[in-house]
């Protein structure tokens, strides 16, 4: 099974990515985790990335997918993978959809988590995490006393805001997905990838309805949108 996950942040992708790994058995790649990984490995794609990284610059999308080649190569990837964050726009997708091609592993579905901009704003802005465990949890839903006494670790605590989650940021991760990532969602239409889940529910909801997206999907030959 062969998929990428589409979302703006607070959607769900990273939780749902999880439940798909232990579920399917087959590996959630991030270009955030290719990059600290081959940095620290100290690479030939790994020194160049980060020779772009201290100088400032975005990371190369040919640096990147030289990155996911070698990925998608590995014995783990072999039935399948989740693609989450990768592409974030359309020539990313077009060079994506070309090298997979290339590899004979093309994509089998597109999975879109679909959630109101006012709710994801909701989301992001009142999720805390615990001083004391580093629990995550939301102050717009979370029960009276855990904003007294974590419930995972009883520790009376200080509730800590992560600077992304700030309004002002949120609103600019927001405009950027909008800019650059929604376009995604015409150009998977256009070639059948696409699925669209409501994210606007409980977790394992959403899981479900997932499974039932991709299991369709992963039944047919996988197709490759035209670049």
């Amino acid at each position: 099974m062969r998929i990428v996950l589409l979302g703006a942040p607070g959607s769900g992708k990273g939780t749902q990515s999880q439940l798909l790994v232990k579920a399917f058995g087959i590996p959630q790649i991030s270009t955030g985790d290719l990059l600290r990984d081959a940095v620290a490995k100290r690479t030939e794609l790994g020194l160049k990335a980060k020779s772009a990284m201290d100088a400032g610059k975005l990371v190369d999308d040919a640096t990147v997918l030289g990155m996911m080649r070698e990925r998608l190569s590995r014995p783990d990837a072999a039935k399948g993978f989740i693609l989450d964050g990768f592409p974030r726009n359309i020539p990313q997708a077009e060079a994506l959809s070309k090298m997979l091609a290339e590899m004979g592993a093309p994509l089998q579905a597109v999975v879109l988590l679909n959630l109101d901009l006012g709710i994801l704003f909701k989301r992001l802005s009142g999720r805390r995490i615990c001083e004391s465990c580093g629990r995550v949890f939301n102050i717009y839903t979370a029960a009276p006393a855990a904003l007294e006494h974590c419930d995972k670790c009883g520790a009376e605590h200080r509730l800590i805001q992560r600077p992304d989650d700030k309004e002002e940021v949120i609103g600019k991760r927001l405009d950027v997905y909008e800019a650059q990532t929604k376009p995604l969602i015409s150009f998977y239409t256009a070639a059948g990838l696409l699925r669209v889940v409501d994210a606007d529910a409980d977790v394992n909801a959403v899981f479900g309805n997932i499974r039932n997206a991709i299991g369709a999907a992963a039944q047919a030959p996988g197709r490759s949108p035209s670049a």
